[in-house]
């Protein structure tokens, strides 16, 4: 089947599967390469209207990957750049495209799951109208969920600009005057250097620590390589070491990686505690200031948008239940979890290692 015709859309209200694979990101995509590798028949159901599409619409256009071009590469096809540059977010999207293409996966576009539920042994996905059966679901949707803004961000004076990290794409979107970045991970750490040539930059949060090299260096190319072998084999759920720090890593984060706590200070941004609410419609801070900014950038992550599976696949934390990605019920998997099995099971070059288990299991069912 080519590209073109496995995206087209199709007249049959109902089609029948081995497996349905839900999210056409790097999880989904790794997911499809071994599927069709075990010659399953299955589809690729994706929201975006692109392949690639989160890449393109919800990252900002200075963002560039933590990892080298050598550890980004899906199964079957290194990423297509010198081996120690850092591709961008639209290069990652455009690679994803062409992987889709490369390996003629049969990926539909522009279809948003419903709803998924059991009827039996077999699992309907519905969308567009559309009802798409298997005895097989996997999970891929990946990191971004619904956008977490606190409910206090609707008092803000609605002269003050406020965007949650996903629809920022640069300064030109933001009004002069200071400007406030909510929450000090990766994401605030980056837009707060970015946006401190040209504004007063407070970025507010726990400081989550940084990693100690600079990962653009020549130094990095010799330790970058044992870093990825801990953080891929050391760090996982079957280690000591990885179920202690799996659980932290769920809850905080990770540290700063390409920015440090230097570049912020000389950039002239000024680190604050959280902030807690609103007042008089500007923010206020848990040492109880209150922030005459501009602008609002809720640097505040994602939450998982799982609202649609309605199988009992949760734990009570609202957790997806399973064990290295095989759900508590049977023919259901997730791919692209953090954390789902190591450090880099997130990651663009690391999703690669959980989908090949998943499909094994599909396989021996």
């Amino acid at each position: 089947m080519s590209p073109t015709a496995s995206r087209r859309t199709v007249s049959c209200m109902t089609e029948s599967f081995d497996t349905i694979v839900i999210g056409g990101g790097q999880a989904g995509l790794s997911v499809g390469y071994y599927l069709k590798k075990h010659g399953c028949r299955f589809v690729v159901l994706d929201a975006n209207d692109h392949i690639g599409g989160s890449w393109r619409t919800r990252t900002w256009e200075s963002l560039r990957l933590f990892t080298p071009a050598r550890y980004d590469g899906l199964p079957g096809w290194p990423f297509p750049a010198p081996g120690w540059s850092y591709p961008t977010a639209r290069e990652t999207a455009d690679y994803l495209d062409a992987y889709a293409d490369r390996f003629e996966l049969p990926v539909r576009t522009g279809m948003a799951v419903e709803a998924l539920t059991k009827e039996g042994e077999t699992y309907v996905a519905r969308c567009n109208g559309r009802s798409f059966e298997a005895a097989n679901v996997v999970v891929a949707t990946g990191f971004y969920g619904k956008p977490a803004v606190p409910d206090f961000a609707r008092d803000l004076d609605s002269r003050v600009v406020q965007m949650h990290s996903s629809e920022y794409r640069g300064p030109a979107q933001l009004e002069p005057g200071g400007v406030l970045l909510v929450g000090a991970g990766n994401s605030g750490a980056d837009i707060a250097l970015e946006l401190a040539a040209n504004h007063q930059a407070w970025l507010s949060g726990r400081d989550k620590g940084e990693v100690p090299i600079r990962i653009e260096s020549r130094k990095a190319r010799f330790i970058l390589p044992v870093l990825w072998f801990i953080a891929s084999h050391i760090l996982t759920v079957r280690t000591p070491l990885g179920r202690k720090v799996r659980p932290h890593v769920l809850e905080n984060g990770a540290p700063l990686i390409r920015v440090k706590s230097h570049d912020l200070r000389a950039a002239g941004v000024e680190r604050v505690p959280k902030t807690v609410g609103v007042r008089g419609g500007l923010p206020v801070l848990e040492d109880g200031r209150v922030l005459d900014v501009a602008n609002v950038i809720w640097c505040t992550g994602f939450r998982q948008d799982l609202g649609w599976l309605d199988v009992p696949a949760f734990g009570d934390d609202s957790r997806p239940l399973h064990e290295r990605g095989v759900a508590t019920e049977p023919g259901l998997y997730f791919v692209g979890l953090d954390f789902l099995y190591a450090f880099t099971s997130e990651n663009v070059g690391g999703v690669g290692r959980d989908a090949r288990r998943i499909v094994r299991h599909i396989a021996a069912r």
